[in-house]
């Protein structure tokens, strides 16, 4: 199946997005470590988290749905995995290899973690070299799933500076460091997401953030409570109909109980200096975690240079950015986005072929990309199975002067399950065709 979007549409209303990805990954596999149960509502039902989900049952982890979002988690803690029968297929989830890294490098089995055929071709050397600098004996061919990790007599404490700021590296580091003997430093050279800071500390766990350094140290061995966690919408998620409401004629959107985590929302403060019309309403604080509703109008949005501080803040939004750019008026320059070429797509070259396509004015080095805004037609466009690209490029459809076809969306059940309908309760019309 492809989907076609023919433009033109009005967006009105209000929806909520599914859990925010990253914050459900974490509670699945904290609460695994823990002793205690918990409950988790909110969880992301689509196929990254669903993978964690099941290879912790396959660990010997008790986890139970008992409705759409609702899952029970038994904790069997920090020494109570048990291995395998088989593999671990982790599918398309990035965040499931990296941070399965540094969770199982301690355990006393061996384990084997498979990725599908897009997630085999990104690299792991950037977790795989301190975790092996921890005493973890984790291999791959070139550095490259599947990963094959062999036990070790015991980790101990490092002190690591991490050369590109990444949270699933942050993370893994972290993980393993609830089984080492001592203080694990890890500095970033910018801030990241901080979910897992958040969640250990609420789980009883003795870690330090020093946040005008980008320092947080941790001290182990480390035991966790078992800690429940509602799960708020996912802004990544939210920033395509923030996006969306912004560029669509006349519109007004509401999306609803969003988190708002100050690590993950670099992208809203891109958009409100391009001149982007956005509102946090109704404030508040669930489970640690702050969320609000965003309100979104209509806006005229002109070119930037985007301040490079916050690209660690925006890194899974830029697919949508560079759609917001070929929008605005003028020229728009990203820099110090490299990350984005070892993503489930080289997210660089995708979104700018995929853009020349259409007729945008645009170009790539690197590490970054310069997009002019004008008027643009649809064209025949592959997302190349990465679902960021394939729920940018249906915004950009919303502007097209013709439909765009977009093949290549089947991933977008990694993140976003339901996307197409949520989009056609605003006035958004994405048909699916077959071809």
């Amino acid at each position: 199946m492809q989907w076609q979007i023919p433009g033109g549409a009005a967006l009105h209303g209000s929806l909520h997005v599914p859990g925010d990805k990253s914050i459900s990954h974490r509670a699945l596999m904290l609460n695994a470590l823990a002793d205690g149960q918990a409950q988790i509502d909110g969880l992301l039902e689509g196929d990254d988290c669903l993978a964690t989900a099941e290879a912790l049952r396959s660990m010997g982890v008790p986890i139970t749905r008992h409705g759409p979002g609702q899952y029970h988690v038994q904790g069997v803690g920090r020494h109570g995995l048990t291995a395998p029968d088989d593999p671990l297929s982790l599918g398309n989830s990035g965040t499931s290899m990296r941070l399965f890294c540094g969770l199982l490098a301690p355990q006393r089995f061996a384990t084997t973690l498979l990725g599908d055929r897009s997630l085999s071709r990104r690299p792991m050397a950037r977790v795989i070299r301190p975790l092996n600098a921890m005493g973890a004996r984790i291999e791959g061919k070139a550095n490259r799933p599947p990963l094959t990790i062999t036990p070790t007599d015991r980790l101990v404490p490092v002190r690591y500076g991490l050369p590109v700021a990444s949270a699933q590296v942050k993370s893994a580091i972290l993980l393993a460091a609830l089984y080492a003997d001592g203080e694990t430093q890890v500095s970033e050279p910018a801030p990241t997401r901080d979910h897992t800071e958040r969640m250990l500390s609420a789980m009883g766990v003795p870690i330090e953030v020093n946040a005008e350094r980008h320092l947080i140290s941790i001290t182990g061995p480390a035991e966790l409570k078992s800690l429940s966690v509602s799960v708020p919408g996912d802004p990544s998620s939210a920033m395509f109909f923030v996006v969306a409401a912004t560029l669509a004629a006349a519109s007004s959107v509401t999306v609803r109980r969003v988190g708002i985590n100050p690590t993950r929302i670099g992208a809203l403060d891109i958009l409100r200096q391009m001149g982007a019309r956005i509102a946090l309403d109704n404030r508040r604080d669930v489970g640690g975690e702050p969320v609000a509703d965003i309100v979104v109008e209509k806006a005229a949005l002109t070119g930037i240079d985007v301040p490079p501080e916050l690209v660690p803040l925006a890194i899974d939004e830029f697919p949508v950015l560079f759609v917001a750019a070929a929008n605005a008026r003028g020229t728009t320059r990203f820099s110090g986005i490299g990350e984005l070429r070892h993503k489930e797509s080289d997210r660089i070259a995708v979104m700018i072929r995929g853009l020349r396509a259409m007729g945008v004015t645009c170009e790539e080095s690197e590490d970054g990309a310069v997009v002019t805004g004008g008027a643009y037609n649809g064209a025949a466009i592959d997302a190349e199975d990465d679902h960021r690209i394939a729920m940018a490029f249906a915004v950009a459809g919303l502007t097209a002067h013709s439909p765009l076809m977009l093949a290549g969306t089947e991933t977008v059940a990694t993140s976003f399950p339901g996307f197409v309908d949520a989009c056609t309760s605003l006035g958004w019309t994405i048909e699916e065709v077959q071809h």
